[in-house]
């Protein structure tokens, strides 16, 4: 069995002794049925991961014995950050935790025209501290210790004024450009991507007029969820992890 992987958002140093979050250490126990001495990593989202094992198990309270630093990364030679469109149901959540086993940097969830509905207040924060939950686990799972962060939603006007420098690019089904031609740089990659329906004519051309270039992904039209994917992954073939 792989030895489990765990996020702490807290700082860690070989010798400590760390209380695990109550849902990793119910897994760990209940689930996997692990015990005092069984190997886990301990990560907290800047960089690098910590060897460490179960020290004690009580009904309400598991904690660990934190180890040496492993400094080890599995993140992408450039930084993506996807601006994704908001999606209905579980396609977001989809969409968020396959991004992050591709390599992204940074999540902003993006309200347009088309975008599915967002609830307000105290609501739409449990929506934004679910997603970030499910990004924490995606780098769980995927071996990266570095935590995407997942911004509060933004308007595509909002956003547009201060999207980061580099290379901007948008999926729109329209554009000659293949995402295979783009002439990119090593840097920063951005990528924006429509809601179900795509952007509209107003919100393409906001977008041309803030830099984004238009590229396609050939002749069928994807779903939301796929189109970011499909993107992700060609940004990662043309430019391979180094070893």
């Amino acid at each position: 069995m792989r030895v489990p992987r765990i996020y702490l958002p807290t700082a860690l140093a070989s010798g400590d002794q760390v209380l695990l979050p109550e849902t990793a250490a119910r897994h760990l126990v209940r689930v996997l049925r692990l015990g005092p001495g069984a190997a886990v990593r301990l990560f907290n989202g800047s960089g690098g991961e910590h060897v460490a094992v179960l020290a004690t198990i009580e009904k309400r309270r598991v904690t660990a014995q934190v180890g040496a630093f492993d400094p080890r990364e599995a993140e992408l030679p450039f930084r993506v950050v996807l601006a994704q469109a908001v999606s209905r149901g579980d396609r977001m959540d989809l969409t968020l935790q396959k991004a992050v086993e591709l390599g992204v940097g940074a999540i902003v969830p993006l309200i347009t025209a088309r975008s599915a509905p967002l609830p307000s207040g105290e609501r739409l924060e449990r929506r934004v501290a679910h997603w970030r939950g499910i990004v924490a686990s995606a780098c769980e799972q995927c071996g990266r210790n570095r935590v995407p962060d997942v911004l509060p939603p933004l308007r595509l006007g909002t956003w547009l004024e201060e999207a980061p420098a580099g290379n901007r690019l948008m999926l729109d089904p329209e554009a000659g450009c293949p995402l295979g031609q783009a002439s990119l740089e090593y840097g920063t990659v951005t990528l924006l991507v429509g809601p179900e329906g795509g952007l509209d004519a107003d919100e393409l051309a906001q977008a041309r007029r803030a830099g984004f270039t238009g590229i396609g992904l050939g002749p069928r039209i994807l779903r939301t969820e796929t189109a970011a994917l499909v993107a992700l992954a060609q940004l990662a073939l043309l430019h391979p992890d180094k070893e």
